[in-house]
């Protein structure tokens, strides 16, 4: 497994490295919202799959290092209590998603925002697969692997929150918790036109 694995917006402009875990959680979510931020952003075509599914990668959000460019991150929120959704508003490439307490230490990384190496090098396959049964079409699989890898989240949100990591996330200032990028709640019309899945 590599020390560290490349993270780039499409233009180039926001650049991190991400640091891999062992065992990872690498999953594939088919809810209406993961859609909802990609088509919002303009970027489904990259982000989803042929069933509506989007690719995210959980690791402690320490891990996360920004080498360029974020200043460029901002942040939305499909509903005012939802989770944080962050992209790059330099060319709208989805990057991750946090819970609005960086207490809770982990982000979901989008797979197109880990360019320029081998997902399964740095990560290994797919581990699971859920709310399959909001995919779009008939995917011809169930849900698979959640337990374990919610187990998995809850052990990176714990040791966060013993070893005091949580603070080192690059999506919250370290003296106040608060989010870099002031989270935009999206409108009702928005909403509704984000979760479309109509053609």
């Amino acid at each position: 497994m590599p020390s560290s694995h490349p993270l780039q917006c499409r233009c180039g402009q926001v650049r991190g490295l991400v640091q891999p875990t062992a065992p990872a959680t690498r999953c594939v979510c088919y809810c209406r919202d993961c859609r909802a931020f990609a088509r919002h952003l303009g970027a489904q075509a990259d982000v989803l799959d042929a069933f509506g599914g989007s690719e995210v990668i959980q690791v402690p959000a320490a891990n996360v290092t920004f080498t360029q460019g974020q200043e460029s991150l901002a942040c939305l929120r499909l509903t005012d209590k939802g989770m944080l959704r962050w992209y790059a508003a330099c060319c709208n490439t989805p990057i991750g998603n946090t819970m609005a307490d960086r207490r809770m230490g982990f982000t979901g990384l989008v797979h197109t925002s880990l360019r320029g190496a081998s997902l399964d090098a740095s990560f290994g396959p797919v581990t699971m697969r859920t709310q399959v049964k909001s995919a779009l079409g008939a995917p011809g699989f169930g849900s698979s692997g959640e337990l374990a890898g919610i187990a998995r989240m809850l052990g990176l949100v714990a040791k966060a929150l013993l070893t005091g990591t949580y603070r080192k996330s690059p999506f919250f200032d370290a003296k106040t918790g608060a989010p870099v990028a002031v989270p935009v709640v999206l409108s009702a019309a928005e909403l509704a036109a984000a979760h479309n899945d109509g053609p």
